[in-house]
């Protein structure tokens, strides 16, 4: 079985790398507005939404990827974006946590 990728440019922006630089500003929101939500109680629904929609977004672009790092299916972005926007989930449900009460709250 011959496997041929084409060659891509190392410049060019394909659907794959697109998909995962979106999932990676959603992701990027919702880190940022974690950490507002830490810190001021307001933001979590926008971290939550933006951690869930990099993590899906993410998730989608390495599951469809069908080539490594370099191959312009967005892979790389793609793992980026899953982590980052794990880490606006976590920094979203801390916070939720915390106007709860469950965690170190101002109760």
């Amino acid at each position: 079985m011959n496997v041929h990728l084409a060659a891509v440019s190392t410049y060019a922006l394909t659907p794959g790398r697109l998909w995962s630089l979106v999932a990676a500003v959603l992701g990027i929101a919702g880190v940022v507005a974690g950490g507002l939500a830490l810190a001021r109680g307001r933001g979590v629904v926008v971290a939550l939404a933006g951690g869930v929609a990099a993590a899906v977004i993410g998730g989608w672009v390495v599951a469809a990827a069908k080539g490594g790092p370099g191959t312009g299916y967005g892979i790389v972005g793609g793992y980026a974006a899953l982590v980052i926007g794990l880490v606006a989930l976590v920094l979203g449900g801390l916070a939720v946590a915390r106007s709860r009460g469950f965690v170190g709250g101002r109760r």
